[in-house]
């Protein structure tokens, strides 16, 4: 997908959002290599003050251990607004009471849907390296899972396909990010192979 700028000129989507490419630990971008961790939350409803003052605490260290950490906060799942509101208007419009009786149900079966899932969070730390040898990216990318593990987060360093999905829900594309191709377009490409 293309867009053009201010100037006229083509720019591709990756082009503005400054994202180069996939590097064998992360993101690379136009500011640096990303590196994603993915955090599970703790439903703190269930704790005692006491542990959620601990985790807070647990959070400060890892905050103050790592202070270029980046937090990112996302819903688990995509959302189905635009689709609510379509099948609202589209009820508006509809004459026939049956197909508006299915247009109803289905609008109800979004909000179940998406009232179970909301209070699905999923949590990403963010470490930016900039200017470092892949040796270097790779140091900081285990000492940083080591501290935010020794913290008593349950962690785990985002794959390729776990941050396409991360994104994807992230800019509202698609709950099924980790098929996005790689480059946009590739999957209509016919390439053949001389033999």
């Amino acid at each position: 997908m293309s867009i053009f700028d201010a100037m006229g000129s083509r720019r591709s989507v990756q082009d503005l959002l400054g994202i180069k490419r996939f590097t064998s630990y992360g993101l690379l971008t136009n500011n640096g290599e990303l590196l994603f961790y993915q955090v599970n939350p703790v439903n703190i409803s269930v704790l005692s003050q006491v542990s959620i003052e601990s985790k807070i605490r647990q959070l400060m260290h890892v905050l103050s251990t790592i202070p270029n950490i980046e937090i990112v906060c996302t819903d688990s799942s995509e959302c189905f607004d635009d689709n609510k509101i379509y099948l609202t208007e589209r009820s508006n419009y509809e004459m026939n009471p049956q197909i508006r009786s299915l247009l109803k149900k289905d609008k109800e079966f979004l909000d179940n849907i998406q009232l179970e899932m909301a209070t699905a969070r999923q949590f990403a730390f963010v470490m930016r390296c900039k200017n470092l040898k892949l040796e270097q990216v790779f140091g900081i990318m285990n000492r940083v899972e080591k501290v935010i593990s020794e913290q008593g987060f349950e962690v785990k360093r985002m794959a390729k396909e776990d941050i396409k999905r991360f994104l994807a829900l992230y800019f509202d594309a698609s709950y099924n990010g980790e098929h996005i191709p790689d480059v946009d377009g590739a999957q209509f490409l016919e390439i053949e192979y001389e033999e």
